[in-house]
């Protein structure tokens, strides 16, 4: 496995192998990985003759009270983990290089960005919209591969790529839960013992949600309700929000909902802020989601 810094050599590198007619699968991460890495990172080896992943710690997705500082970096433990599931190349870029002096263009999907996470984080979907167009430019690749924790980021990236016409296929992965449920996150590592047990509330709120629907519940207000009561009865959780959506447009779903709607909430457990999400009626499937051109194309 080789670990490459500098983004013209990684150019360089994807240019030949698209020269090679080699696929390049990509799994853009910022690190600290865990199993639902890793589960990017097989799919992504099945699906591509080069395997390259991203490590980068992007400072343009992080406000100015946000935990840029202290967010998880171990990169040798990350190098070691990332060879032992088969990657190829691992572009792990200095900010200095990916933002030099006078920078100044960034990349906007408008109205996506105005829902949810993007109403609570002002300018973060920005700063992942320019550091993913930027890496898709570096690495090349023909199939990127994304997990469907952070739904709206998968939404926001596939429209992108639509909107601009790059050449890359989207795919997005089922989330990835640790055996208590929680989703996995490299943000979970904050939590103490007592709030990695409140943290579990998202989950739970989530499967009552799942089976209130399969047992025929469709109003919007009670299913909500049910949510808001299991994740406000633990002190140390704070919501942050609740909704039920439509899954291509984020518009907020009212009256009755039928199958497909989106639910998507945040909370904060101590300082730590967690997501998670599910789409009611459907069973996910590791081959929903996949946007953009064929591989082999």
């Amino acid at each position: 496995m080789e670990v490459v810094k500098d983004p013209a050599e990684m150019q360089r590198k994807a240019e030949g192998w698209r020269r090679e007619g080699k696929v390049i699968a990509f799994v853009p991460t910022m690190g600290y990985f865990h199993e639902g890495h890793l589960s990017l990172m097989r799919e992504g080896r099945r699906r591509g003759d080069v395997l390259v992943v991203s490590i980068f710690v992007n400072p343009t997705q992080f406000g100015p009270q946000e935990d840029f500082e202290r967010y998880p970096r171990d990169l040798q433990r990350d190098l070691r983990m990332a060879e032992e599931v088969g990657v190829d190349v691992v572009f792990a870029p200095e900010a200095g290089a990916m933002y030099p002096p006078g920078f100044q263009t960034y990349v906007e999907v408008k109205d996506l960005q105005e829902h949810l996470c993007g109403l609570f984080r002002p300018g973060h979907f920005r700063g992942v919209a320019t550091v993913v167009a930027k890496l898709f430019n570096i690495v090349k690749p023909h199939v990127a591969l994304f997990g469907k924790k952070d739904y709206q980021q998968l939404l926001i990236i596939e429209q992108m790529v639509r909107d601009l016409n790059m050449d890359v296929q989207i795919v997005g992965l089922p989330t990835l839960r640790e055996p208590d449920g929680l989703a996995a996150s490299s943000r979970n590592a904050y939590l103490s013992p007592e709030e990695r047990k409140a943290a579990l509330a998202l989950s739970r709120s989530l499967k009552r949600a799942e089976e209130l629907f399969s047992n025929g519940e469709r109003r919007t207000e009670r299913i909500l309700g049910e949510v808001r009561s299991i994740l406000e009865a633990d002190p140390l959780l704070q919501v942050e929000y609740v909704e039920l959506c439509d899954p291509r447009t984020l518009e907020g779903l009212r009256g009755e909902v039928g199958k497909g709607a989106l639910l998507a909430l945040a909370a904060r457990v101590g300082t730590t802020r967690l997501i998670d999400n599910t789409i009611l009626g459907e069973v996910d499937s590791a081959e929903d989601n996949a946007q953009g051109q064929d591989p082999q194309g």
